[in-house]
């Protein structure tokens, strides 16, 4: 079976992540959504509301090969033995994401023999980040199409834009 991660904090998830689970699924057995989760940030919404924002916006095709799950404490290559995937898989929106992701995914082969997959993001969704969608959410503006319908109805039920 060929399994990768895709990891990330998806805090909020965007509408640009669920097409990487899309497009990742066409291409993997299995494909295991890792929300890394470090204890020591105060994240907008609890891990287990955003597993579940994450598994109400895959489409039901591929639903059953997109697993998600949280994971904390750890390096995300051993998530990767943990899992049995072979490969982690990434969105990237541009220049500035591949500048960061590079080295780590070469210190994730360093240190286990990892690969790292980069798929390029859709063009329509190469401004969406999380952090971004929060802010313009926190001062009043739309983001539908940007995130899943109810991830948008819950930053506006915070009032704060998920601050």
């Amino acid at each position: 079976m060929r399994r990768a991660v895709c990891p990330g904090s998806f805090d909020p998830v965007t509408a640009g992540h669920v097409d990487i689970f899309v497009r990742a699924a066409a291409l993997y057995d299995e494909v295991v959504v890792a929300i890394l989760h470090n204890p020591a940030k105060v994240g907008t919404f609890t891990v287990e509301e955003r597993i579940g924002f994450i598994e109400r916006a895959l489409p039901e095709a591929i639903a059953s090969c997109v697993r998600v799950e949280a994971f904390a404490g750890r390096l995300l290559v051993d998530v990767c033995r943990e899992v049995g995937a072979e490969v982690l898989l990434k969105g990237l929106r541009g220049e500035t994401d591949y500048a960061y992701e590079v080295p780590m995914a070469l210190m994730n082969r360093h240190l286990s023999g990892v690969e790292t997959v980069f798929l390029p993001g859709a063009p329509q969704f190469e401004h969406v980040s999380s952090s971004l969608v929060k802010e313009v959410a926190r001062f009043g503006g739309d983001v539908s199409g940007l995130v899943p319908d109810e991830v948008r109805d819950a930053l506006l039920a915070r009032g704060d834009g998920g601050r």
